[in-house]
């Protein structure tokens, strides 16, 4: 992460002692101690939320797995193209880990589709954005978000360094998607991310260590159109309209890549 873009704020007085507390815990700078940061990870009494700063900046960015869109994704079984490419269906009791977190939205899929999940993410500031989401998922009066948030593990960590250790059934992949050519701008969430926080890299490794620790097979999410990470092919294809899932099967032997 770049140094000296990101600052935590609190929104009010009687949070300050909060947001210095996370930014102590963050090894980030505080609003007073960096005056004209890039964004604010702000600390507002309802929720966390990061916020990009300047005119045209978008608005803020927070993990809300009640929200509308999760929703409509509820229970879609092999109608979601997810998870007939993690496998669900297939097998029972997948343990899978999504090794680049972002905001969680494809994790909390998996975990309603019964999946129990792991959800990495190396950049403090979305790690503590994805904390805040599961913590109040968890405690809120939605009994349908806090079983499914019950059945998602987070934690901050580098998924080469975690992968070399574990061995989960599926390793799901969602690098950062590519700024769109013919669009001013990308979601705001892509957008302020690209802007603030280092894009895994498809040459650095993660899709070797993600082969070496899954024992059922890879997931990787694309553009529709894009070509395939680090160049290497898959076993099968999940096609979408705007995205698809890479399926690579680490073991043959014990998976026919049929599509599930």
């Amino acid at each position: 992460m770049p140094q000296h873009s990101i600052a935590v704020a609190a929104a009010e007085p009687g949070l300050q002692a909060r947001a210095t507390a996370l930014a102590e815990e963050l090894s980030l700078p505080t609003l007073a101690q960096l005056p004209e940061p890039l964004a604010r990870l702000l600390i507002t009494s309802e929720r966390l939320e990061l916020r990009a700063c300047g005119p045209d900046a978008p608005g803020a960015i927070a993990v809300d797995f009640a929200a509308g869109g999760l929703r409509y994704r509820r229970r879609g079984g092999h109608n979601e193209p997810l998870g007939r490419a993690v496998g669900v269906g297939k097998w029972q009791d997948l343990s899978v880990v999504d090794a680049t977190a972002g905001l969680g939205r494809d994790s909390f899929v998996l975990a309603d589709l019964g999946c129990r999940v792991t959800l990495l993410e190396r950049e403090a500031p979305v790690y503590a954005l994805l904390r805040d989401g599961l913590a109040r998922g968890r405690a809120g009066d939605d009994p349908w978000v806090a079983d499914v948030c019950g059945r998602m593990h987070l934690l901050q960590a580098d998924a080469r360094q975690w992968l070399a250790d574990h061995s989960p059934d599926v390793v799901y992949l969602d690098p950062m998607f590519p700024a769109r050519r013919k669009s001013a701008r990308v979601k705001k969430d892509m957008w302020l991310f690209q802007q603030l926080l280092e894009a895994n890299d498809p040459a650095d490794g993660l899709l070797e260590a993600a082969l070496a620790a899954a024992r059922k097979r890879v997931v990787v999410k694309r553009p529709a159109r894009e070509t395939p990470l680090a160049g290497r092919e898959p076993g099968f294809v999940i096609p979408g309209k705007t995205v698809r899932f890479d399926v690579y099967l680490p073991a043959p032997a014990a998976d026919t890549g049929n599509g599930g």
